[in-house]
């Protein structure tokens, strides 16, 4: 793939190191802010980059008081191969509320450290079904 002069000076987009080493350093900035392609701020780069742009982000290194401008684009699309999405999946981490009384303290034990979380208050805890089933809490939940 070519490489692509930038607005303020070269760079490429083939995976090598940069022409300018301070490129290098925007890997060590933070985001400061992500803007979608039909924001101002962005509309120069949407222009430029058409439906492939999926964000800019603008960058600061505080260290080298250096601001960088970002993209992320799509490269390539293709079809999922093989089954359905993993509906089973989405099923097992279902959540669900158990209710529990207040003299129960194993079982509350029990469901903690199975990663339960409770709401306070209210005596619910909150588990993922496929863990209130191995513990055989089906029958309570709410």
């Amino acid at each position: 793939m070519p490489s692509t002069p930038a607005p303020d000076g070269p760079s490429t987009l083939n995976g090598d190191a940069p022409a300018d080493p301070n490129l290098a350093d925007c890997r060590t900035s933070h985001v400061v802010k992500r803007m979608a392609p039909d924001q101002a701020g962005a509309m120069k780069l949407a222009d430029r980059f058409g439906d492939r742009l999926v964000c800019v982000r603008y960058r600061h290194d505080a260290a080298k008081r250096r601001r960088y401008t970002t993209v992320e684009l799509v490269v390539a699309s293709a079809p999922i191969k093989g089954s359905a999405p993993n509906t089973a999946r989405a099923r097992k981490m279902q959540i669900v509320a158990i209710r529990l009384h207040v003299h129960e303290r194993d079982l509350r034990v029990l469901l903690y450290e199975n990663g339960a979380t409770c709401a306070p208050n209210s005596g619910l805890w909150y588990v993922p079904k496929s863990i209130a089933k191995a513990l055989g809490l089906l029958h309570r939940v709410v």
